[in-house]
């Protein structure tokens, strides 16, 4: 096996270590276990499926369903093919998963019992449905599929073929498919090798296969012939049960699955002393807990920030920097990582003192948002060279390191009298109060300021402390421009299933 050739496929990799140990177990989830010969030979039969159904490379194939073996199975199956796949999110709305396929172009749709309210009865002119899990969501997966021993034709995958379209979670209005070709895939089977992957890796995935969270270990893993366990939901006393049982070397969490699952009483209870690394991305990872995961849980924990999109990584290695826990790392080697101010100007390298938006460039980076070439080209920035960058929207400061502190979201930026508020500032102050277990401060518009900043408090079970003494304490501590107009305790803050804060929600709540 040689992942650092110029260019392979995650397929081809599989059926090496389907010949070299094919009873190896490569799949795991509540209900069987797969080994690699078993895998590469069911992804035979997909790919041969689709072939048979007139797909060729380039087409799309849409799955809609919780994780499971099946559903790992048919995303590799069909790459091996050269079909690209569509993995959407069961909790979208019927409507938006109708745009999704529509938009994807995707020509079948395999799914679940898990996602029939948002797939909805069969309506003429839909697409076929594939049933993943034997249910009435669809023809029965054994049934679609060719017969055992189907070979499928051999296709010669090019790195720029798409790979998957991945759609954004919608946290910002409507979803966009990002597509990803199989050379930025590739770029991440790469690096795998600096973070342990190899046949003795057992890695537990709790967050869904449609999420690009979850694909950037799971595909490493699968390539460098290690296990991957597959938890179809998050809890936290069944992961650590998980981890222990399997002796787990890796995983991906998103940071408020780690703060559950350190504060759950059971913690230090379960052996985790197999862990090689741990690593998060998707939301913002207070230092606090970084430093808490760090004392108590065995192995490094690794903060990847970047996006679905691509245009280059900032990595924490947490354990080597204790010093650097408030950052997300430095730039990853091949990343260029640099700052642009509101006019599109960039801020010159060591300037430590101004903050910009972030802006990446990459071998990973998305082709462009699918069917959307006016947004694609509100997501790039180019430099005066002409290199391509992509826009995250997030803005940042480096430090005389080169390490990459982040402020918020630009379009979460409060404006409040003429003077710039960041909400995470506000959010740390507030973490500090012993009654504070989760917090999000959005802007809200004011007559007198523009707009004012407002909290929402999730409180710690058994904590006595009032809204109205928790903002009076809050907003000693903060600067004049910053004082909070408001503060409310919420049961829990809104987030999509990878952890976002779902803001826009907290906004529309204010108006209640």
């Amino acid at each position: 096996m040689n992942t650092m050739q110029e260019f392979g496929t995650i397929a081809q990799l599989v059926h090496e270590h389907a010949t070299q140990a094919p009873g190896r177990i490569a799949l795991v989830d509540n209900e069987r276990s797969l080994t690699y010969g078993a895998l590469d030979a069911l992804m035979d039969r997909i790919a041969a499926s689709l072939q048979r159904d007139g797909f060729k490379p380039g087409d799309a194939i849409a799955v809609c369903a919780t994780s499971s073996v099946n559903y790992a199975a048919v995303f590799l199956g069909a790459l091996r093919a050269g079909v690209a796949v569509a993995p959407l999110a069961p909790g979208s709305t019927p409507a938006s998963l109708s745009r999704m396929i529509e938009d994807a172009d995707a020509r079948i749709l395999f799914t679940d019992a898990s996602a029939a309210e948002v797939v909805g009865a069969p309506k003429d002119g839909d697409i076929p449905r594939v049933a993943l899990d034997g249910s009435a969501a669809g023809q029965s997966l054994e049934s679609w599929l060719a017969p055992v021993g189907a070979q499928p034709g051999a296709v010669e995958t090019q790195p720029s073929w798409p790979f998957n379209i991945i759609y954004s979670s919608g946290t910002t209005g409507e979803p966009k498919g990002i597509v990803q070709g199989h050379g930025m895939r590739w770029a991440h089977v790469q690096r795998g090798a600096k973070y342990g992957y190899g046949a003795d890796t057992v890695t537990l995935l709790s967050t869904p296969l449609y999420s690009n969270t979850t694909l950037v270990v799971f595909f490493p893993t699968i390539a460098f012939g290690g296990c991957v366990v597959l938890m179809p939901k998050f809890d936290a006393l069944g992961y650590l049960q998980l981890a222990e049982k399997h002796r787990v070397t890796h995983t991906m969490l998103v940071p408020v699955q780690y703060q559950r699952l350190m504060a759950h009483p059971r913690f230090d209870a379960h052996d985790l002393s197999s862990f090689r690394f741990k690593f998060s991305t998707s939301a913002p990872f207070n230092a606090a807990l970084k430093a808490d995961v760090l004392k108590r849980w065995p192995g490094g924990l690794i903060e990847f920030y970047g996006m679905t999109e691509g245009g280059g990584t900032c990595i924490l290695e947490a354990h080597l920097h204790p010093d650097k826990l408030h950052t997300v790392g430095s730039p990853a080697e091949g990343s260029d990582i640099r700052l642009i101010d509101e006019d599109g100007h960039e801020i010159p390298r060591g300037d430590t003192e101004r903050a910009g938006e972030v802006v990446g460039h990459s071998a990973g980076m998305m082709t462009g948002y699918h069917r959307q070439p006016a947004k694609t080209r509100e997501a790039e920035w180019f430099d005066a060279s002409g290199k391509r960058f992509i826009r995250t929207g997030d803005v940042g400061r480096f430090d005389a390191d080169g390490f990459l502190t982040l402020f918020d979201r630009k379009k979460d930026m409060i404006i409040s009298g003429g003077f710039n508020i960041y909400p995470s500032d506000l959010e740390t102050v507030l973490r500090g109060h012993v009654a504070v277990a989760d917090v999000a401060v959005v802007g809200v518009p004011s007559e007198q300021w523009g707009e004012t900043p407002v909290a929402f408090v999730v409180r710690r079970d058994g904590d006595g402390t009032t809204e109205d003494a928790l903002l009076q304490w809050a907003n000693a501590q903060l600067g004049k421009t910053q004082r909070l107009a408001r503060l409310s305790f919420i049961d829990e803050l809104p987030r999509s299933a990878i952890g976002k804060v779902l803001k826009r929600e907290l906004r529309e709540l204010v108006g209640h």
